[in-house]
């Protein structure tokens, strides 16, 4: 057992773990329908693993349900819940003493695990494939603790079903800006 606590612990010598708020806050448009989704403010989840003090790759998990309305309003399409982790490859710079300012680019893949419509009316979404860019900075108070702030851009385009006492097709480009703080360990 004396042999297994230190080889386990050099597994997780190159990963960060983030617990924080995220933000969510689509930049919405539809064609031909327009819609009006909702702000929302969700627990959030990074795990990033370092391939040297300035190349890292990193995975935002969260799962937000947003208020769906359309047409200025005036057609209610309930709640969508919604789950769209993102991968992003990121360089920092490390010689600003506490602070690292970073960027990063890569995918997000976002698949649609609940939708609630009002009584006589399906809503069906499509997941979505796009990129997102991000920017940010962690502040370290030592080596292993630090506090995170940052935001990303990610592109999500759906195409969303109705059907029922409303049958119409509409194509959604939700592309919401996630801003992101959070609590940072570095193992």
């Amino acid at each position: 057992m004396a042999l297994a606590a230190p080889a386990q612990a050099g597994v997780l010598d190159n990963f960060q773990i983030k617990v924080g708020v995220s933000g969510v806050l689509p930049d919405e448009s539809g064609d031909p329908i327009d819609v009006d989704i909702s702000d929302e403010y969700v627990p959030s989840l990074q795990i990033e693993y370092f391939f040297n003090d300035h190349v890292s790759a990193e995975l935002l998990c969260c799962v937000a349900t947003h208020d769906v309305t359309a047409a200025s309003g005036t057609i209610d399409l309930g709640e969508v819940t919604h789950f769209p982790p993102t991968v992003t490859l990121k360089y920092r710079w490390t010689n600003f003493g506490q602070f690292e300012p970073y960027v990063g680019a890569g995918v997000n893949f976002t698949s649609f695990i609940d939708s609630e419509p009002p009584a006589g009316r399906h809503v069906d979404y499509e997941s979505s494939i796009g990129p997102a860019l991000q920017a940010g900075v962690d502040y370290r108070f030592d080596e292993h603790w630090g506090v995170n702030f940052d935001v990303r851009r990610i592109w999500i385009n759906t195409d969303v079903t109705i059907s029922g006492d409303i049958n119409a097709t509409d194509e959604v480009d939700i592309n919401p800006w996630v801003v992101s703080t959070s609590i940072a360990y570095r193992f």
